[in-house]
């Protein structure tokens, strides 16, 4: 019996990918309706994203056959959500983070900033937190916490030495950060990448080292997941909800753009680092604040010998060449185009040289990323000139550009890109079959509940789905039934559909949730329970920062005040019972 239950769940996804079509069949079989197609199409691929069934991206191609076979839309129709602007913009935006990875700018942007906050206990943790937050912004967490993990830890491992060698009199040689060996064993992500398993400790760590060596990780994987938060570029849920908007509401006036983005997410994101910099100091250091922040003389042997770890690394890396300025270069020119192509506030240049007849820009963010992106492809990686050729002595070679195709292919999560496209997909076939109205008018009875009250549980429900599944197919999933809910009741689509985004970043309390824990797991001295007690509390303080975000700076950002007339378009009717919008404002 034993070895027939093993052989089953062996074959779990065998079974679901056969059996979950099935069972679904009598809804659109007992109701045949556009609706019921659709409600089928989205109930299945919700499953298969939660049971993992299939990969994510084969789940998000359902759309391209189900729908023109269900009618619901023609096979042209569906195939254009799959390269959307906003796809456009993830593309270009990950060429730029790939370009600053390949080129190292981010270890040394990393290490030079290290070196400027200090290795007090208390602030080595916050610049961590706030390194990898920044580094978070541009490139993927993933990537940002792969890079940062093994620093930190080479830092503990000298503090670890360092008080070894004052209690036994032992040499300590400087601890060099070295590449992990390709004969250790690694921890393999979901996206492909490999993150190498932590070396064994030579020899025991005290109680009080491992609770700082737990701190030092988790606040390396909570900031790189709420880094994330700030940039429209910098995690995928980010993208989502801005292409659901153009899809969903395409009369908006690019309601969400880089800068109006940024000017609300970011402040956000700081507050929550801070609070979860002070939650983490408290856990793993204690209430000895004065002892934390180093005041006083003692430790001062610990504190020479991280920073001489810090030193040597930054010391390593050289100075900065013509790639990595050429990339630095470039990389500020896009972020400096990206808020001033349309900020809302002033005209900017999009308005001003790229106007159509409306006054809008014609040019977008994903134009400007595409823009800087070939750049990259054309700008050599050295200055100018011929060089030799390794493979062939005597040929002369020019040297590679700042970002090869090679690069480029090996490094870009194309699945992502099809998860976003089989998203679009389904917001607009909602919206096609008539199921977004529908879904619409049966939550059209919580006009009745106080708006800031509907959005404190949709944020506690989608920070509980993330833990479990895909931040992405979670907003994927939810974000077309908000618009739907309202409209029904009459309420800005964004007072419920930004909080539900920034929700789906807080995963923070288990080890598969998100790679930044995986990878941060993988490196030991962590148990499970010990990621669900710092992340537990770290969630309810992510959903209140977030509420306050929505109730207070997002109001004016995204004039919050009242039921957009863009939205109108896509409803029959308005119920004029709802509360004033205006009475959410604090």
């Amino acid at each position: 019996m034993a070895s027939c239950w093993q052989g089953l769940w062996a074959y779990r996804s065998y079974l679901i990918v056969l059996f979950l079509p099935i069972i679904l069949l009598p809804l659109p079989i007992l109701i045949p309706s556009k609706e019921a197609y659709c409600a089928y199409t989205i109930s299945l691929m919700a499953l298969f994203w939660c049971t993992e069934a299939l990969p994510l991206a084969i789940t998000a191609f359902f759309p391209l056959f189900l729908f023109p076979l269900m009618g619901i839309m023609e096979a042209s129709e569906v195939s254009i959500e799959y390269l959307k602007d906003t796809n456009i913009l993830f593309i270009g935006g990950l060429m730029m983070a790939i370009s600053v990875e390949h080129w190292n700018l981010h270890k040394r942007i990393a290490l030079r900033a290290l070196l400027i906050i200090g290795v007090q206990p208390a602030l080595l943790m916050l610049g961590f937190m706030l390194v990898t937050a920044f580094l978070s912004m541009w490139i993927s967490n993933t990537a940002t916490s792969a890079m940062m993990v093994p620093i930190a830890h080479a830092v503990l491992e000298e503090l670890h030495n360092t008080r070894i060698d004052i209690q036994g009199g032992s040499d300590n040689p400087t601890f060099e950060l070295q590449d992990p060996s390709p004969q250790k064993e690694g921890t393999k992500l979901e996206n492909g990448q490999v993150t190498p398993a932590p070396s064994e400790p030579r020899t025991e760590w005290t109680k009080k080292e491992l609770c700082f060596t737990q701190g030092m990780s988790l606040c390396v994987a909570y900031s790189a997941s709420i880094g994330g938060i700030a940039t429209l570029t910098g995690t995928t849920p980010n993208l989502v909800i801005q292409g659901q908007m153009n899809s969903i509401f395409p009369a908006n006036p690019n309601i969400i753009n880089f800068a109006s983005w940024f000017g609300f997410a970011f402040p956000t994101m700081v507050i929550l680092l801070l609070l979860s910099w002070l939650w983490l100091q408290i856990l793993f250091l204690g209430f000895n604040f004065k002892k934390n922040f180093g005041i006083g003389d003692q430790g001062k042997e610990k504190k020479q010998a991280a920073l001489q770890v810090i030193r040597v690394q930054h010391n390593q890396l050289g100075p900065m060449n013509f790639a990595e300025k050429a990339v630095t270069a470039l990389f500020i020119i896009l972020v400096v185009l990206w808020f001033t192509r349309e900020p809302g506030f002033f005209p900017g240049w999009g308005n001003v040289a790229f106007a159509n007849s409306k006054g809008e820009s014609m040019a977008s963010d994903g134009t400007v990323a595409i823009f800087i992106g070939v750049i990259l492809f054309i700008v050599p990686s050295k200055i100018p000139g011929l060089t030799q050729d390794p493979e062939n002595p005597g040929k002369l070679k020019a040297p590679p550009a700042l970002l090869t195709w090679k690069t480029m292919n090996e490094k870009m999560p194309w699945n992502i890109l099809l998860l976003l496209g089989g998203g679009f997909a389904l917001a607009k076939g909602s919206e096609k079959s008539g199921l977004s109205e529908w879904v619409g008018d049966k939550l059209s009875p919580l006009q009745h509940v106080p708006p800031p009250a509907t959005a404190l549980i949709i944020c506690l429900l989608i920070a509980t789905f993330t833990e479990c599944i895909s931040n992405v197919a979670t907003t994927t999933l939810f974000l077309p039934i908000l618009a739907s809910m309202a409209q029904a009741i009459c309420l800005h689509p964004l007072y419920v559909m930004l909080p539900c985004t920034l929700a789906a970043s807080l995963a923070f309390m288990l080890p598969v949730a998100t790679p930044p824990n995986a990878i941060v797991f993988s490196f030991g001295n962590l148990r499970v329970i010990d990621m669900a007690r710092a992340g537990f509390l770290l969630n309810i303080i992510g959903v209140l920062v977030i509420m306050l975000a929505i109730n207070s700076w997002g109001f004016p950002i995204f004039d919050l005040y009242t039921f957009p007339s863009w939205a109108q378009s896509n409803i029959t009717q308005c119920f004029p019972s709802q509360p004033d919008p205006t009475t959410l404002s604090p």
